[in-house]
């Protein structure tokens, strides 16, 4: 039965869905990865799709930017849509001078300041990680295909600009952290909250060292190796 936020028919969403946040991204993804494409959601053109890749189904949908939006999407495909792994594949900033452009990054565990788990779940960690399984099995895969990647302690922030006065250069150090992103967080605190697994694969998009950046284009078309070690988990289910 369709929320408010996704027409979808129960039935309609494979057990694992890739999510990106930029429902553009979603639709490239499916378009170019996919075969036999049936779309499940345009609701606040937030786009879903199904289809199969290499003969197994899987699904895509953005999540939009932010705890709150992938909060409600990755929860309602949990709970209402009986969906076991989310793979959350997006962009992030670079924290680390070793950690560049193009990189790919594994989640281990994602730090935060937000309320997010605390306010929905009760949970007071500042830190929640996600499946170890879903991380191993991702790992394996990128060892397959040949594809170089890096691990660690990502942060997800709840805001993109901060005060010219706020050094979070201290939290960087005292956390460990790789990289910067803005979903994570909420992600894993809610398939931890309903007994599912998740995932967190990002591609550095910019470097808060050297400043170097791409472009919206470039973020949506060329990010391809996260998503093609995240589609390799369909071919196990």
């Amino acid at each position: 039965m369709p929320t408010p936020h996704n027409n979808a028919q129960k039935g309609q969403i494979a057990s694992i869905v890739l999510m990106p946040g930029d429902p553009l991204r979603a639709k490239k993804i499916a378009e170019t990865y996919l075969e036999n494409v049936v779309q499940f959601n345009d609701v606040r053109n937030m786009f879903g799709y199904t289809g199969t890749y290499k003969g197994h189904p899987i699904s895509v949908m953005g999540s939009g930017m932010g705890m709150p939006s992938i909060g409600i999407y990755s929860f309602e495909l949990f709970s209402q849509y009986d969906v076991k792994k989310i793979i959350r594949i997006g962009s992030a900033g670079s924290y680390q001078a070793d950690v560049k452009v193009y990189d790919v990054v594994l989640a281990s565990s994602a730090y935060s300041e937000s309320s997010f788990a605390k306010t929905a779940f009760g949970y007071d960690e500042d830190t929640q990680v996600p499946s170890p399984k879903l991380n191993k099995q991702l790992e394996a895969a990128a060892k397959k295909l040949n594809i170089p990647f890096k691990t660690g302690t990502i942060h997800s922030s709840d805001v993109f600009y901060r005060g010219s006065e706020q050094d979070i250069s201290k939290i960087i150090a005292d956390k460990h952290l790789v990289c910067v992103e803005m979903e994570s967080f909420a992600l894993f605190a809610n398939a931890r909250y309903l007994g599912k697994e998740a995932a967190c694969l990002l591609t550095i998009s910019d470097s808060l060292v050297t400043h170097e950046v791409t472009s919206a284009e470039e973020r949506q078309n060329s990010f391809t190796k996260m998503m093609e070690i995240a589609l390799q988990i369909a071919l196990e289910e």
